[in-house]
């Protein structure tokens, strides 16, 4: 299991631990990733994904999960997320 999100593409950064007397030794900032189910509107079913919790927020800021996909780019997205978003735009396109 990667440790990167399925949303934004947030992964591990590399860095340094920097003591008092600064001595540097190499660390790795993790992002915080959870496994949450989000509900999709458009298509009445849930999924899981293991996003961080950022990207949490920024899916509950932009009033959920069809909102978050519409805006997203295809580039940082996992390609099941991708997935997710080609079967709302097709649900969009057939309601239409």
């Amino acid at each position: 299991m990667s440790r990167v999100c399925e949303l934004t593409g947030k992964g591990p950064m590399v860095g340094n631990n920097v003591s008092h007397a600064n001595n540097k030794s190499k660390r790795r900032f993790i992002p915080n990733l959870q496994d949450v189910t989000l509900m999709s509107d458009a298509l009445g079913q849930s999924y899981s994904l293991r996003i961080s919790a950022a990207a949490l927020r920024t899916v509950d800021h932009r009033g959920g999960l069809d909102a978050f996909l519409a805006r997203a780019s295809d580039d940082t997205l996992s390609p099941r997320a991708l997935r997710i978003k080609r079967e709302i735009e097709k649900a969009g396109a057939s309601a239409a």
